[in-house]
């Protein structure tokens, strides 16, 4: 089949959704599909060329959900996009966050006049509360958004939180199919990085540096963790608004062993995930599944994660990972203590977790995807698809 895979967010600026289109092209095509991928790139990326991705128009950023998304708001419509519908002659437009921009919805009404079946993901969660923007954005704009909706014949949804979010607004049936790891990739044998194989225990937190990521009840758990494992070193992954402040309250109260490693190169992070002990997500909201999750099963991490309902959807608690209670720091460092003061849990978990992320695999993922678009298209599905596709779900809901 020829496939168009639409982003709503910059191609320039790494994050999940643009990370689930990339390897899901690459699946695809490797099963010998012919996949496009149309995005909006700003700044340099934007003008560099890139084997199989269109890129329209510019995006801005926007504060979306207690994060900030540099979404599509005016691309090049004049005729590009129509000239590449009618070039590509797509069989399979899978549009995701459809409904989120401008390139989504541009997509959606000009792409009535050709024979593609429009199928749209969903991946965005948020609190019953108007005062978040999705909601909001939902709430305000769903009279104008619905035509467009009706448009897609399949709809997906990345997890039973992300289709209870979208069916408040848009009520209908929804596939899940969740976000894939590569379990290649991220291994429990990759070599931990060097300077950090001493004795010291490792709590590992990887993920922006903004308010709905939790990280400072990871730091207000350090006192009470550090009364009993003083061995203790805390790494701090990634960027965002708030690690400048974060790093001044460190360095104020004393603590050592506080290592802010800023924005980790994709080459290095599968090693960053084996340096760790334990693999700490203290999120309070927003999150429809959590892929930093599923990296740290896959690496054999024992992971100790809020209580929240995307996390839900891959952490099954005291079998494959740890849930506590969100914003509660002290239930944090008795739960951290309690995984590092026994390496057979430690084990345990990171076993679980391993054989859990493996039903996340791009491999399952993409076979179910695939297995939609045939039945959504109404083509009979060859029995290996079938047959993949049906093993992939059992074992997603066991």
């Amino acid at each position: 089949m020829k496939i168009g895979l639409v982003s709503p967010y910059d191609w320039s600026y790494p994050g999940g959704v643009q990370d689930h289109i990339l390897r899901l092209a690459s699946e695809l095509r490797g099963r010998g599909h012919g996949v496009r991928i149309l995005t909006p790139a700003t700044g340099a990326r934007g003008r560099q060329v890139e084997y199989g991705v269109y890129k329209l128009g510019w995006a801005a950023p926007l504060h979306v959900n207690g994060s900030v998304a540099r979404i599509a708001l005016a691309p090049d419509l004049s005729g590009k996009l129509r000239g590449i519908l009618q070039r590509e002659q797509f069989d399979v437009i899978h549009l995701h966050e459809p409904l989120a921009s401008a390139l989504g919805l541009s997509v959606l009404r000009l792409s009535t006049g050709f024979d593609a079946t429009l199928i749209g993901t969903f991946h965005a969660w948020a609190r019953h509360s108007l005062a978040s923007a999705p909601e909001w954005a939902y709430a305000s704009a769903a009279p104008f958004l619905g035509r467009y909706f009706r448009r897609l014949s399949g709809r997906i949804a990345v997890s039973p939180a992300a289709e209870e979010f979208v069916s408040r607004f848009f009520p209908d049936n929804y596939r899940i199919i969740p976000n894939g790891v590569d379990t290649t990739l991220f291994h429990p044998d990759t070599p931990p990085l060097p300077q950090f194989r001493d004795d010291k225990l490792n709590i590992l937190y990887h993920g922006r540096i903004e308010k709905r990521k939790g990280l400072k009840y990871l730091l207000r758990a350090i006192p009470l963790i550090r009364e009993h494992f003083p061995n203790t070193r805390f790494l701090i992954g990634s960027d965002g608004p708030l690690r400048q402040a974060y790093e001044k309250l460190v360095t104020e109260a004393g603590w050592q062993d506080v290592v802010f490693l800023g924005r980790v190169p994709p080459e290095t992070l599968p090693s960053l995930y084996t340096s760790a002990d334990v693999f700490c997500a203290p999120g309070t909201g927003g999150e429809s599944q959590g892929i930093v999750l599923l990296e740290a099963l896959a690496s054999g991490r024992a992971v100790v994660a809020s209580d929240i309902p995307g996390y839900r959807s891959v952490i099954q608690h005291q079998r494959d990972g740890l849930l506590v209670e969100p914003g509660r720091h002290e239930e944090l460092a008795w739960t951290i203590c309690h995984v590092l003061g026994s390496a057979e849990e430690r084990q345990r978990l990171g076993e679980a977790g391993r054989r859990r992320a493996e039903m996340f695999s791009w491999e399952r993922v993409a076979t179910q995807v695939l297995a939609y678009y045939l039945e959504v298209r109404g083509s009979t599905l060859p029995e290996s698809v079938f047959l993949g596709a049906q093993a992939a779900r059992i074992s997603l809901a066991e």
